[in-house]
């Protein structure tokens, strides 16, 4: 059994809790012009700061998956990695479906069995788009993994440059072959491995991931602020975007981060981010029911400087307790990977 690696947890908590930051603040984006600017800045400033999450979920796994020097074993792979998410993704898609009937006037059946023909194309809830782009890189890993078995750091550098460039085009909106989904978050597997394996763990190293990162909120920031006033209308053009430039910056600046001090934490502490990260994929999967309140019957109503925190708790703990009870029957432990 290989050793754990604690700062991978530490990653996956804060990831978590930066995802549901996400969904929570979502109402407030496009009430630009609607609510007072000082509240609507700071949903989009909490925005702009909080889309590494789903970024740094990639590195880790690119991280891990490319450090096993395992042989590749097909039916492991398909059981084991592939199959323990596709099956609770189906499941779970069906029952967001159904709760996508329901809202403050009841159920509507109709919308809820358009939604799941729909399912086929986009997620049948806002949250489950991660699945759409996460489970296709199941099938990049293996060739990943033997371009970096096969060839020297060298190439393993030139490859991530290439794709560190690419991810700069499709920020400026020059696009080409390059700005194909699966390539764009394909490369946040290398590189997550690189920052894992090739990067020294310096006091110096780190504060440059910090700079850059800090960089790229402010540069985020100012850039969907200034469209949309420009605009007169919320708007971002792709400064919000997973596959960018600025976004990479601050998930590899995290990931350092975690890296730097994930493992010299308390033994307390380890125990309670341990306990988040065991279940960080069942947070992210079953938080919305716990949001559906606040975005369905108006319970969101408040300044976002303390609206955001307080159900970030309030989703947040109830997403972990349900997983936790979920986790605890093998009846029902399938359903979250």
């Amino acid at each position: 059994m290989r050793q754990r690696v604690l700062f991978f947890d530490l990653a996956r908590c804060v990831a978590a809790i930066a995802v549901i930051a996400i969904h929570v603040l979502a109402p407030y984006r496009y009430q630009f012009g609607v609510i007072p600017f000082d509240e609507w800045f700071t949903a989009i400033s909490i925005n702009s700061v909080s889309r590494w999450a789903v970024p740094v979920f990639i590195l880790i796994s690119g991280a891990l998956m490319l450090s096993d020097k395992r042989p590749f074993e097909f039916k492991y792979y398909v059981k084991r990695r592939l199959g323990k998410v596709l099956v609770p993704f189906i499941v779970w898609s069906i029952f967001y479906a159904y709760l996508s009937g329901w809202s403050s006037y009841g159920f509507d059946a109709t919308n809820a069995k358009d939604t799941l023909i729909e399912g086929l194309d986009h997620a049948t809830y806002y949250h489950l788009g991660f699945f759409y782009y996460f489970i296709p890189l199941y099938f990049v890993i293996p060739f990943v993994q033997i371009f970096v078995r096969r060839y020297d750091d060298q190439a393993l550098y030139a490859l991530t440059a290439l794709w560190l460039i690419t991810s700069t085009l499709f920020l400026l909106r020059i696009d080409g072959l390059w700005s194909n989904q699966i390539w764009l978050y394909s490369g946040l597997l290398p590189l997550g491995y690189i920052l894992y394996q090739k990067v020294p763990l310096t006091k110096s190293v780190v504060s440059f991931f910090v700079l850059i990162g800090v960089a790229s909120f402010a540069i985020t920031i100012y850039q969907v602020v200034s469209l949309s006033l420009e605009a007169n209308e919320y708007t971002y053009g792709r400064w919000l975007s997973y596959k960018t430039l600025n976004t990479v910056c601050a998930a590899s600046m995290v990931f350092m981060l975690c890296r730097y001090y994930g493992e010299g934490l308390s033994a307390k502490a380890n125990k309670v981010v341990g306990f988040i990260s065991t279940h960080s994929l069942g947070i992210y999967i079953l938080h919305p029911i716990f949001l559906w309140p606040m975005k369905e019957l108006g319970w969101g109503q408040g300044h976002p400087a303390w609206t955001i925190p307080l159900w970030i708790i309030v989703s947040g703990g109830g997403a972990l307790l349900l997983s936790w009870l979920v986790s605890r029957s093998r009846k029902t432990a399938w359903l979250l990977p």
